[in-house]
């Protein structure tokens, strides 16, 4: 198995979800994708590959493989956990069935990591700051709405974003509360804003032939710690941002937990500001990810209304 070193945080629900699957007579081996050389966008084609029998996915990163993927959490549509939660359970069985015909893959557990917010090292009041200045993206949807906001997106990896910022690279990131206060971006950064974009949709994916192969009884017990782990991670989305985000600006902050307590200048969000990620989202993110998914996959509009969209009161022309 392997996974992305953003999700620190995660680190206790997935142990816990790993440590259920070795009670049920598997063995997991861990890895995670810097350590043994490899990209994040590469990860679903080396788990169709058979490279891998499971491997936790950020799911925007490897959308450039298949676009129809992003439609789960394009930036702009869910900006809230309970609105993401409803879009994701709308998708979940067009998105197995896609990755299962394309790539021979299936998503075991689908977890967001939390609201996806910015954090800068330059004075910011609103979204009119972004202008000009250089930030870190790391899906298409969120690029597309970064370039009409001015800003010159800059594709990083979680681990390439913290010196980025250090040595100027990249003036602001947009990550959760919880993985830039557990990343150290507070070190480097001074101003964060909590106008959460999207929510950062993971997924635990496994080798459909290594699924299959599965006794019932097996296949059982895995889906079953699954299933327990992803309802352990929106959990932890949901109840614990909150404090990571005060602990990164100054309020309280639990001694001996997982955050670090820091000083950043937390900025107050303003209802124009939400109105321009909608907007902006409905002019631009969705038409920009409509054409290219058509292109890729006929009828993925007509999917896409279907479902993320009736959740969500939206719908692509």
């Amino acid at each position: 198995m392997t996974q992305n070193q953003e999700g620190r945080a995660q680190h206790a629900p997935e142990m816990a979800g790993m440590a259920a699957l070795g009670e049920s007579g598997f063995t997991v081996a861990r890895s995670e994708f810097q350590a043994v050389g490899i990209d994040l966008a590469d990860g679903l084609r080396l788990l169709s590959t058979g490279a891998f029998d499971m491997a936790t996915i950020q799911v925007g990163s490897v959308a450039k493989d298949d676009p129809f993927l992003e439609g789960i959490d394009l930036i702009g549509v869910s900006t809230n956990m309970t609105d993401l939660k409803a879009a994701v359970d709308a998708y979940r069985d067009v998105f197995n069935a896609r990755l299962g015909e394309k790539f021979g893959v299936q998503a075991a557990a689908i977890w967001p990591f939390g609201p996806q917010v910015f954090l800068c090292n330059a004075e910011m009041s609103s979204l009119a700051d972004l202008d000009g200045l250089k930030v870190r993206s790391f899906t298409a949807s969120m690029s597309t709405l970064l370039e009409n906001l001015g800003a010159t997106p800059v594709t990083l990896s979680f681990p390439e974003v913290y010196p980025a910022l250090q040595r100027g690279v990249a003036s602001c990131g947009v990550t959760s509360p919880t993985s830039s206060n557990t990343g150290k971006w507070p070190e480097v950064t001074t101003h964060l804003y909590p106008l959460s974009v999207s929510g950062s949709i993971q997924s635990h994916m496994v080798n459909l032939e290594w699924l299959n192969g599965l006794s019932d009884a097996e296949r059982a017990a895995f889906e079953t710690a699954m299933s327990d782990m992803e309802t352990a991670l929106w959990e932890l989305a949901i109840n614990t941002n909150d404090t990571a985000q005060s602990c990164s600006t100054g309020g309280e902050c639990p001694e001996g937990g997982l955050y670090t307590s820091y000083d950043m200048t937390l900025v107050p969000v303003t209802d124009d500001d939400k109105a321009k990620v909608a907007e902006i989202s409905v002019s631009a993110v969705l038409p920009e990810w409509a054409a290219k998914c058509e292109a890729s996959y006929p009828g993925c509009k007509a999917i896409w209304n279907e479902t993320v969209g009736a959740t969500r009161g939206l719908s692509l022309e």
